[in-house]
């Protein structure tokens, strides 16, 4: 089993490859971290450099495929999700307090009004106009679709899995992956198909001396309220396990193979995880 670990979007990243150590094995691990960076360096917001930092300070931009895709892909998860996924929480996001990397994020502050969410978004070609007033943030749909990428490259040199701080995508052969559930752990076994995990116990900090988090809800424009602490998701894709992972955190039904954790201490599985 070969392996590779290395920082990208704000998290950990690791590649497994299930082969012998070869020159091919090395270059689409070479090839695969390099996506991850290029990837990052087009739709992160905390690139000011970025083309979605680019398209937010504008408000409208000619943008290249990849900055168009995944704004797509957000649209789509939108309508599929009925709003509970929306990329234009980039404003509510920043007035809870997340307006920088989380490492950096002051432990306490002042507590900001919540921000409207459900701007309009229109995608013509190359052309990327936002309704004044609202800027993206595609954190995470960006990190699914930078996994699916990473494992699509990887796969070619054989059986791999590709890890993004818990969003991620197997193929090839069977993989055992820890879920963590309010009593421990149990053990998934993933076959070409995703995983991906939406929760307010890890991303969280305080602001007026109330704990708040990332997972804004766009009905509210503030950190979700509500009983889950954490939804894992099974899907064809990092992408789509991103979307369904926040919605079921939003309140959506858990319609597939989930493990949601309640802030009682409930473990309730979904699916065909029955």
């Amino acid at each position: 089993m070969q392996r590779r670990e290395f920082p990208a979007m704000g998290t950990a990243v690791e590649l497994l490859l299930d082969a012998k150590l070869s020159a091919g094995g090395r270059l689409a691990f070479d090839q695969a971290e390099r996506e991850f960076e290029r990837l990052e360096a087009i739709l992160s917001r905390f690139r000011p450099d970025s083309e979605l930092s680019a398209l937010n300070r504008s408000g409208c931009l000619e943008a290249g495929p990849d900055l168009v895709a995944v704004t797509r892909l957000a649209l789509a998860a939108r309508e599929q999700t009925g709003g509970r996924f929306d990329p234009t929480v980039h404003d509510a996001v920043l007035a809870a307090g997340y307006d920088r990397t989380f490492d950096e994020i002051a432990p306490d502050g002042e507590l900001r009004a919540p921000r409207p969410c459900g701007g309009e978004i229109r995608v013509t070609g190359r052309t990327i106009e936002l309704e004044p007033g609202f800027r993206l943030d595609l954190g995470g749909i960006a990190k699914g679709y930078a996994v699916d990428r990473a494992c699509t490259i990887l796969s070619a040199a054989g059986p791999c899995l590709v890890n993004a701080g818990g969003d991620l995508v197997g193929h090839g052969r069977l993989w055992p992956v820890g879920v963590e559930t309010a009593d421990g752990q149990i053990t998934l076994g993933l076959e070409d198909g995703a995983i991906a995990t939406s929760g307010r116990d890890r991303r969280h900090w305080r602001r007026g001396g109330t704990e708040v988090h990332h997972l804004i809800d766009p009905a509210t424009g503030a950190p979700a309220a509500g009983d889950l602490v954490r939804v894992t998701v099974v899907a064809p894709t990092a992408v789509q396990a991103e979307t369904l992972a926040k919605a079921v955190f939003l309140g959506a039904p858990a319609e597939g193979p989930a493990v949601l954790v309640t802030a009682d201490g409930r473990t309730v599985l979904t699916g065909g995880l029955q």
